[in-house]
């Protein structure tokens, strides 16, 4: 077989990237269509820092503050024992997520229009989740507040450990909890990036 013969030629040749891309997106539609794919996912840049998205066919199921969280590696192995190891990259499938988070930094959005899915959290934390989930865009409320709202008010340390454990931030706003007296309490992207949303919101901080 010499140089000139069209098989070494071809194997020789250089792989386009546009090729390599569209063979994946081809066999992440197959795999959708054949029921052979439970989670997707991509990484999303923001004012905040690299985020990573993930939904599942209920709904945003994750967004993670990526290097706060570990790495992709770490979420997409939390991801794969809390859902399913049936995970693919596939940016296309969060378009949605990453136009309305966009609107949303940009000062064009104040409600998320997504379907979430709350299974990483159960029982009294996803109650606790439901209750953040209604607070509106430029309001806050309190650690008891919420707490209140998911059916017990004196669980105001589940209310916290609820908080911090918030599989989709920003989206369910966590930010906008605060402790009786306004003190900012924690956050699971750390303190300033609570305080960036707040201010992104309007809220007045001291």
């Amino acid at each position: 077989m010499t140089s000139s013969d069209p098989l070494t030629a071809a194997l020789a040749a250089p792989i386009e990237a546009d090729a390599v891309a569209d063979a994946v997106r081809r066999a992440t539609e197959r795999a959708h269509a054949e029921g052979a794919v439970d989670v997707t996912y991509a990484e999303v840049d923001s004012p905040l820092g690299p985020l990573l998205a993930a939904r599942t066919q209920t709904g945003l199921v994750r967004l993670a503050y990526r290097d706060f969280n570990g790495g992709t590696d770490a979420v997409l192995d939390h991801l794969s024992i809390r859902v399913s190891p049936r995970i693919v990259e596939a940016p296309r499938d969060l378009d949605d997520v990453r136009r309305q988070l966009d609107e949303y930094f940009n000062g064009d959005r104040r409600a998320f229009d997504l379907p979430v899915d709350l299974s990483l959290a159960a029982g009294f934390t996803q109650r606790i989740l439901q209750a953040i989930a209604a607070i509106p865009f430029g309001a806050t409320a309190s650690y008891r507040d919420v707490a209140a709202k998911a059916g017990n008010e004196k669980a105001v340390r589940a209310a916290g450990n609820a908080c911090s454990a918030n599989p989709v931030p920003i989206v369910v706003p966590c930010h906008r909890v605060l402790r009786t007296g306004g003190g900012l309490g924690g956050y699971t992207g750390g303190v300033e990036k609570k305080e960036r949303l707040l201010r992104l919101e309007g809220h007045p901080l001291g």
